[in-house]
């Protein structure tokens, strides 16, 4: 039978190229790079693990990728896509084999969404198993994998529809467009060297099947480039002829590997290295020491290891280790490092970096990702502001890829990264091109730190992650101080139930220790209990405040902090007091600079730390507590006497050492975490000159808690708290503390019992009052109800997990994408970014109130530079949705400042000075202000 031919007319690639690139040349160009990825990023564990997943060699499944890769965008030969260049559409219709339906060319029918439909019947013509359900047969599946290569992967198809195509979707066009599409499709089969034996024997295992998505579109973008597309655009009178596509096909094969280099893909290595020989420092703490000898016997292959102990246990190296053990026995390409803030990425970045230059070997590309991490002098890209590296392809689809490659979501995909850890679970959230997320984490070791510090919803996404590894063969290491031991069943179950291991086990987490769950067996290992050189007793103090009094009066929280702080003040030491609120923050910080005046004098005196500073103040900021509070040495002058004021953001950004630590009441997690910044380092012989304590601190940590109650002595949130806590977390805590009156704490060893006695459901057994039991109960179920409603919509909301899926529709919730911002959002942070510009008395319109900063672009048009966009962005202040929900015209960015998404997204605030001298800007109903305390504003 002669092979169909090949019409070179049906272009593929047209904008900003000097003429049209042929459809079937960036066919085989994807294809080839297809082929390139298989050999270079996955590692040898990872194909085998996928081929024998679809029971097939790994010479045939890389044959097949690459097939599959070059058909991706065969929907392409459709009347609407061939329309949009006229020329070339006016030529083709000219031809009487290319006709259709009247006014298809004007539908807009998606060239994904026809490749869909298309290879759905090519694929049954080529021998794909078919089974009584469409759905689940094997030709619609790969089929429908390839439709999704634009990010979203849409409806499966019905069989009524695939009976009549031509009048369920005339779009297709007729005959003669159908026969080209099978031409362009054998002929990409036939150059990869792909035979009708070739075929898969039924639907791919949904992990197999990201995986594969996922390279299809990494493989179609590195294809798409300008720089890949224009030295190779075919001269005038190339004939797509056998031999014509012949030499096309073997240059792209040639030219492959070099585009794959030049984008930074690769595969990580792990030499294998004790312990001792990976880290600049001496010696191996109890918690390292145990994971570097026990953990080597117990991995045999891909698995997860929970580690739990305090802050400043040297948690991380014991994961770096950890990783590079699980790695090399698993056949892992690299590492993930997930934080929970920007703060800690950016920190962890630099030791990630140094680890890997000792101990990583191969390809070590390394980046940062968040969504501010372009901020970064270190990620700037010079060329993004020339257009360098664009994508070329039609207009739909130009944006989403050309803003990918350079941002996270390519990132991820790099051997090595640092991160948030939202950029990882976004990958089972149904966003656009979520595939590549879990592509990027198919075969690396993914650390996950403080994983004791997401709620209910952000758990959800991490239990449905863990799921999406566990049969990826993905390894994990989670890192905690303080998880309670159903919230450590519930990961470590989640992570068997993906390996294949549905009953549930008992995971009771020993503090500070580690245990370890085997992929291949599900088995899990008896806990690994380990001594701490850091033990200590933490004294701890409750004082009780009327939580709606005033913060000055004598009965508010400001008065007792004043006395709290006042023999430190008199006798010297540091201070951290700790406040729920952003605004209680600043009144605290406002009313000890009037109580206590010599400290707002003195350098380091009295600090202020939380989010709603301007990004470059807060780093100024956040810079200044790590030279007063931080570690001893190193060149750092601790000051004589120094109180810090800050937010939640002290609990796990930074490094930080106080003598004495006051805070409001708070979970009794997070009560731990802050206590943990008490006497942190070793400061031993060091006079207070050199950065010791004062003699009068004694050798033991101190916490006060501030408890809010209200008329009759009960704890009660005040109002202005807000929903931050739950109250039954609050309450339970408070009565621990009262049980323990006197009594101290001892970390590590009372930790893990008092995490899992906060959470136990006879708390209310402990309660001698009836009217506390029947309060106690009231608030349970109000927590119950609140983590019931977050749970409930991460299940309406999440991918579903591997297990059984077949329809790859659920991957995008068929077609209902959610914005990512959905994490952010359900964090309760900040959900809005601002931007403060002073109008100044003259008019002039500046980034900062002294007038000095012009605002880039202000009432301008043309484009705002990359550099320019860094000076905007490095002004911003997160802010709550609630604050600018009343925007209008006057909030608006600048014109010029559309170009950029970052700057595009901005609300703007411009801001007046009053006739008292405050900075001030309406927004709705509500004012906002700012002042060296940062941005506030008036509830309306």
């Amino acid at each position: 039978m002669s092979q169909p031919v090949v019409d070179g007319r049906f272009w593929g690639k047209e904008r900003g190229l000097a003429r049209r690139y042929p459809l079937i040349c960036h066919l085989l160009d994807t294809a080839a790079v297809a082929g390139v990825l298989w050999d270079r990023v996955l590692t040898d564990a990872a194909r085998a693990r996928l081929a024998g997943a679809v029971g097939l060699s790994e010479e045939r499944f890389r044959r097949l990728v690459s097939v599959w890769a070059g058909l991706h965008d065969v929907g392409k030969i459709i009347p609407a896509f061939q329309a949009i260049e006229q020329e070339a559409y006016t030529d083709i219709k000219s031809d009487g084999g290319y006709t259709h339906a009247a006014g298809v060319e004007k539908q807009g029918f998606g060239h994904d969404r026809a490749t869909q439909w298309a290879l759905t019947s090519l694929f049954e013509s080529w021998g794909y198993p078919v089974s009584r359900s469409v759905r689940r047969s094997a030709h619609h599946q790969v089929a429908q994998l390839l439709g999704g290569h634009h990010g979203c992967v849409h409806r499966g198809l019905e069989p009524r529809h695939l009976r009549n195509r031509e009048v369920s979707v005339p779009e297709l066009g007729g005959r003669g467009w159908e026969a080209q599409r099978v031409a362009h499709a054998e002929a990409v089969r036939r150059l990869v060297g792909a035979g009708p034996e070739d075929v898969v024997e039924g639907p791919l295992p949904a992990q197999v099947a990201v995986v594969v998505l996922g390279l299809v579109v990494v493989a179609d973008w590195l294809a798409s480039q300008e720089s890949v597309i224009s030295p190779r655009l075919p001269l005038a009178g190339w004939a797509a002829d056998d031999a014509g596509l012949a030499a096309h096909w073997s240059k792209a094969v040639g030219l492959a590997g070099g585009w794959v280099a030049e984008a930074g893909l690769g595969v990580a290595e792990w030499p294998a290295k004790p312990f001792g020989e990976q880290f600049s420092f001496a010696g191996a703490n109890a918690l390292q020491a145990s994971v570097a000898e026990g953990l080597p016997g117990l991995v045999d292959g891909p698995g997860l290891l929970l580690v739990t102990a305090p802050t400043g246990e040297g948690k991380t190296e014991a994961a770096l280790h950890a990783a590079s053990v699980m790695g090399r026995a698993s056949g892992a390409s690299g590492l993930f490092f997930a934080l929970p803030t920007m703060a800690t990425a950016d920190a962890m970045h630099g030791r990630v970096a140094k680890f890997a230059e000792r101990n990583v070997a191969g390809d070590r590309a390394l980046t940062l990702l968040h969504s501010m991490a372009w901020l970064s002098e270190a990620y700037a890209q010079p060329a993004a502001e020339e257009g360098a590296g664009e994508l070329v392809s039609d207009v739909r689809s130009a944006l989403v890829a050309g803003r990918w490659l350079r941002g996270a979501k390519r990132g991820l995909l790099a051997p090595l990264a640092t991160g948030t850890i939202d950029q990882a679970l976004a990958g089972v959230l149904p966003v656009r091109y979520n595939v590549l997320r879990l592509l990027g984490l198919s075969n690396k070791v993914l650390v996950v730190d403080e994983a004791h510090a997401y709620g209910p919803w952000m758990h959800s996404l991490l239990v449905r992650l863990l799921e999406w590894l566990g049969a990826c063969g993905a390894p994990v290491v989670l890192l905690s101080a303080t998880l309670s031991g159903r919230s450590a069943s519930s990961l470590v179950d989640a992570y068997r139930r993906g390996c294949g291991f549905g009953e549930p086990s008992e995971v009771a987490p020993v503090y500070p220790g580690w245990l370890y769950v085997s992929g291949r067996s599900g088995v899990v290992s008896a806990p690994c209990a380990v001594g701490s050189a850091r033990g200590r007793e933490i004294e701890v103090r409750t004082v009780s405040v009327s939580g709606d009094a005033p913060v000055g009066s004598a009965a508010g929280r400001g008065a007792a902090v004043v006395e709290e702080l006042r023999p430190l003040v008199q006798r010297g030491g540091c201070a951290l007091v700790c406040c729920t609120t952003v605004a209680e923050a600043q009144e605290a910080y406002r009313l000890l600079r009037g109580e206590f005046p010599q400290l707002a004098v003195a350098e380091d005196g009295l600090l202020l730390l939380h989010s709603r500073f301007p990004a470059a103040r807060r780093l100024e900021i956040t810079e200044a507590c790590e030279r007063a509070f931080g570690k001893p040495g190193e060149g750092r002058r601790r000051p004589p006497v120094s109180v810090l004021v800050a937010t939640q953001v002290v609990e796990q950004s930074l490094d930080l050492d106080f003598d004495v630590v006051v805070s409001d009441l708070a979970p009794l997690a997070q009560l731990l975490q802050r206590a943990g910044r008490c006497m942190r380092h070793d400061r031993v012989g060091l006079t207070p000159e050199e950065g010791g304590r004062p003699e009068w601190v004694g050798g033991d940590p101190r916490l006060t808690v501030l408890e809010p109650v209200d008329a009759q002595g009960r704890v009660r949130a005040p109002k202005r708290w807000g929903a931050v806590y739950p109250e039954a977390l609050l309450t339970r805590t408070s009565h621990l503390l009262r049980e323990r009156a006197g009594k101290s704490i001892a970390v590590p060893g009372d930790v893990q019992e008092l995490v899992d006695a906060v959470y136990a459901e006879e708390f209310g057994d402990r309660l001698e009052s009836a009217v506390d039991r029947e309060r106690l109960e009231r608030q349970d179920a109000e927590r119950v109800g609140a983590v019931l409603a977050e749970e409930t919509l991460a299940r309406m909301t999440l991918v579903n997990p591997p297990m059984g899926m077949v329809d790859l529709s659920e991957l995008s919730r068929d077609g209902a994408l959610v914005d990512e911002a959905l994490l952010t959002t359900r964090l309760g942070a900040d959900s809005e970014r601002a931007v403060c510009v002073f109008v100044q008395p003259g008019g002039a319109v500046t980034l900062d109130p002294e007038g000095v900063l012009p605002v880039p672009g202000w009432g301008q048009g043309g484009r705002v530079s990359v550099a320019q966009a860094r000076v905007v962005m490095r002004q911003t202040v997160p802010v709550p949705g609630g604050w600018v929900r009343g925007r209008g015209v006057a909030q608006e960015v600048p014109v010029s400042w559309g170009r950029l998404a970052a700057l595009r997204e901005l609300c703007v605030l411009p801001m007046h000075r009053s006739g008292g001298g405050a900075w001030a800007c309406t927004v709705g109903d509500r004012s906002i202000s700012f002042t060296s305390e940062g941005l506030e504003t008036s509830a309306p």
